[in-house]
C-alpha cells in the first residue's frame, strides 16, 4: 500500500442515498494491473475505515485517459502538477511499449 500524497474525494449517488468519503494523507492506495483491467483501491485506516475499489477494464481506462488528455488541452494546470502528471504519463507510455 502506497501513501496518498494529496487527497481523493469519492462520492457514489443512489436514488435514495449518497455516500461520500475523503482519502487524505493518512490513507493509502494500490493499483493492480490485470490482463484485461486495472484495479485501483483506496483505503482509509482506523476506526472509520473505508475502502473503495474501482475496477476498470482497459477500454474504459483508455477512454478516460483520452478524455483527460482532451480536457488538459483546454485547462491550465499548475506547473507542480503538470510536471508530475507528465512524468507519470511518460512512465506509463514506457511500460506499455515494453514487450511482456
Amino acid at each position: 500500500m502506497k501513501p496518498i500524497t494529496d487527497k481523493a474525494e469519492v462520492s457514489v449517488d443512489f436514488p435514495d442515498k449518497a455516500y461520500m468519503g475523503v482519502f487524505g494523507r493518512d490513507s493509502g492506495f494500490e493499483v493492480k494491473a490485470e490482463a484485461d483491467a486495472t484495479l485501483i483501491r483506496l483505503v482509509h485506516p482506523g476506526e472509520d475505515r473505508r475502502v473503495v475499489d474501482l475496477h476498470l477494464h482497459h477500454h474504459l481506462l483508455a477512454d478516460l485517459i483520452d478524455s483527460m488528455a482532451e480536457r488538459f488541452r483546454h485547462t491550465a494546470v499548475e506547473e507542480v502538477y503538470r510536471s508530475q502528471l507528465l512524468s507519470a504519463a511518460e512512465r506509463l507510455a514506457g511500460a506499455l511499449n515494453k514487450k511482456p
